[in-house]
């Protein structure tokens, strides 16, 4: 059985962790070494590290804090 990429996980779950408390982004990433899903927040908290989970279907997650994403104007 294959195993699921990255972008499946994502695909699949994406939606779900965007709704928790203060993540603003999840991308592919690699930790140590091996693919895993980098969930970015804009400040890290202990209610953010309690929502979000170690792992997806077998993939490791990492929290990454990011600070509050900004728009700028294109030059």
């Amino acid at each position: 059985m294959q195993h699921p990429t990255i972008a499946d996980i994502l695909r699949r779950h994406s939606e779900r962790l965007l709704t928790l408390p203060g993540v603003v982004g999840t991308a592919e990433g690699t930790c140590e070494g091996r693919p895993c899903v980098l969930v970015l927040v804009g400040h890290r908290t202990s209610a953010t590290d309690m929502a979000i989970p170690e792992e997806l279907e077998g993939v490791p997650l990492r929290i990454v804090e990011t600070g509050s994403p900004e728009a700028f104007d294109r030059p």
